[in-house]
C-alpha cells in the first residue's frame, strides 16, 4: 500500500464524511466571508472538496514521478474522482444550485469515456491521457463546484456569479473533450461497424 494508494483511500474516505456534512440537519450557522453570507456546513464541504481534489492531484504526480502505478491505483484513482465530482453536483442540485440537465450531462459524460477508457485498454493496452479540452473540464468543474459551496464568495459583492459562469464552461468542455475522447478512439469500435454488429 504506498502513499500514492492511502491518498487514493483517503480520498473515497472523505465522500461519505462530504456527504454528512452538507445533507444532515445541522444548524452551525454561518459565517460572513468579505459580506457574503455563508453556511458553515457549505464552508465545510467546500474544504473537504478542495482537499480531496488536491489529493487527487497529488497521487497521480507521486505515482509517476516515483514509478508506484499500480493495478489498484489505475482502477480506484480515476472511480474515487468520478465518486466525489459526481457526489458533489447531485448535492448542488438538490440545493438548488445546479440545473439537474447539466449535472446529469456531466455524469452521462464521465460514465460513457470512463467506459471508453476501459475498452481502450483492453483492445489496445494503453491508457487514454487527457488532453487540453478534459483538463480544463477538470479545473473548471472543481472551481465551480468550490465557488457554488462558498455563494460566489469574492465575487458575489460585485454580481458576478462566478461559480455559474464557471459551471457552463465546464459544461461546454466536458461535451467537447467527451466527443474529442471518442472521435479519438473511434478505432476500437472498427471492427464492429465492419461487421455490422
Amino acid at each position: 500500500m504506498n502513499l500514492p494508494n492511502k491518498l487514493t483511500i483517503m480520498r473515497i474516505i472523505l465522500i461519505p464524511i462530504f456527504m454528512l456534512v452538507l445533507l444532515l440537519p445541522l444548524n452551525w450557522g454561518q459565517v460572513n466571508a468579505l459580506g457574503t453570507p455563508i453556511p458553515v456546513t457549505q464552508l465545510l464541504g467546500a474544504i473537504i472538496f478542495a482537499v480531496a481534489s488536491i489529493t487527487d492531484f497529488a497521487d497521480g504526480q507521486i505515482a509517476r514521478r516515483h514509478h508506484l502505478v499500480s493495478n489498484f491505483g489505475k482502477f480506484a484513482d480515476p472511480l474515487a474522482d468520478k465518486m466525489l465530482v459526481m457526489t458533489a453536483f447531485i448535492i448542488l442540485v438538490e440545493m438548488g444550485k445546479v440545473p439537474s440537465w447539466v449535472a446529469a450531462i456531466i455524469v452521462c459524460r464521465e460514465l460513457a469515456v470512463t467506459g471508453l477508457r476501459l475498452i481502450v485498454v483492453e483492445n489496445d493496452g494503453q491508457v487514454m491521457a487527457a488532453a487540453m479540452p478534459g483538463k480544463i473540464k477538470t479545473f473548471t468543474q472543481m472551481f465551480a463546484i468550490i465557488f457554488l459551496f462558498l455563494n460566489n464568495v469574492l465575487f458575489a459583492n460585485i454580481g458576478f456569479p462566478i461559480g455559474q459562469v464557471l459551471l457552463y464552461i465546464c459544461l461546454f468542455f466536458t461535451v467537447y473533450s467527451g466527443c474529442d475522447y471518442f472521435y479519438n478512439a473511434r478505432f476500437v469500435f472498427a471492427d464492429s461497424f465492419k461487421s455490422g454488429k
